[in-house]
């Protein structure tokens, strides 16, 4: 118990690093994943966001308990000597016999690390077991790498101990928690998917949110696009100088990305039953009921004042409506 206790501590400093950073990851990694279950399954579950949520943590824990703590000071490894790759296979049963059962730890916990990922795949995204493993050998050959490379030739030296029998410990650790998810499955079963192309015009606020910061991403890719193809012409094509100095002298910068938003948020949604792209991707329209001529057009007239007041004033203009919709059951556009 003792030797267990030992080995954690060391790890104590890795575990905090990885909640300090969880609010902050989770705000750039948990809406692409329920963005995905949205678009898989048409709906979104307690357990599913709690999952999600999890995943991310446990994603920081892996990365910050085997990467951290990084190289510092003037000396040492990394700095200014490496240590060598282990690349024998072998190597574990020679460790047992110099040193005994205090090996086990070490290699118990490199599987046991693992075993959340396997779980994850077979049980959230429902991956196959060939899959789940190849997925775990290929996080696990990520982090290797890493370590024996002074974090991909930011530090000159390796300053951890690439193990290539961490692979098959990873690898393994990613199998078992497949089969544990298998075992769950056969008690609880996963949600059935939903039917492909089922659009709700009833989404709630979570599904709403993850919508709009997917079409946020396209906005910003189809603005920045254009700036850049134009300021390139302008550049270096012959006769289209003025481009560039109207892209400099001009916000026509800000006006290209307000146009893309004009098109993402309202021209395509009006075109498609109230499907943005984002909305399209996880299976919901902004149309909570049909309308048409004028009130239809007052009704995206009034979506685009208020999704744009909650793009500039992010992150209270959000707090804001959250209240509103927890109060009113619906967006105030939805009311038009």
């Amino acid at each position: 118990m003792r030797l267990i206790e030992r080995f954690l501590g060391g790890y104590s400093d890795n575990f905090l690093l990885a909640l300090v950073m969880w609010p902050f990851a989770s705000a750039a990694f948990t809406l692409p994943i329920l963005a995905y279950l949205y678009h898989r399954d048409g709906r979104l579950r307690f357990v599913s966001v709690a999952s999600t949520y999890l995943t991310v943590l446990y994603v920081l824990g892996l990365g910050c308990f085997t990467l951290y703590p990084l190289p510092s000071g003037d000396a040492g490894p990394g700095i200014t000597y490496g240590i060598p790759w282990q690349l024998n296979p072998l190597a574990p049963i020679g460790d047992f016999m110099r040193e005994g059962f205090s090996v086990i730890p070490q290699i118990a916990f490199n599987v046991v690390f693992f075993v959340p990922l396997g779980f994850i795949g077979g049980r959230l995204f429902r991956w196959g077991f060939a899959k789940t493993v190849v997925v775990g050998l290929l996080a696990s050959f990520v982090i290797e790498a890493a370590q024996g490379t002074g974090l991909f030739g930011i530090y000159p030296y390796a300053y951890r101990t690439a193990d290539v029998d961490d692979l098959i410990y990873n690898a393994s650790g990613a199998a078992i928690g497949w089969w544990c998810a298998a075992l769950l499955a056969r008690v609880l079963q996963p949600g059935a998917l939903a039917q492909e192309g089922e659009v709700t015009h009833e989404p709630g606020f979570i599904r709403r949110c993850v919508a709009f910061w997917l079409d946020m991403l396209l906005v910003g890719l189809v603005g920045s696009t254009t700036v850049g193809v134009l300021a390139l012409v302008g550049r270096y094509v012959p006769g289209f100088g003025w481009l560039d100095g109207l892209l400099t002298g001009t916000p026509l910068a800000l006006y290209l990305h307000i146009a893309a938003f004009v098109l993402v948020e309202g021209i395509l949604p009006w075109l498609h039953d109230g499907s943005t792209p984002g909305g399209g991707f996880v299976r919901m329209s902004c149309e909570t009921r049909g309308r048409t001529g004028a009130r239809r057009l007052v009704f995206y007239a009034a979506r685009l004042v208020v999704m744009g007041g909650a793009f500039l004033f992010f992150p209270f203009a959000w707090m804001v409506l959250a209240l509103f919709y927890l109060v009113a059951r619906r967006m105030p556009y939805d009311f038009v």
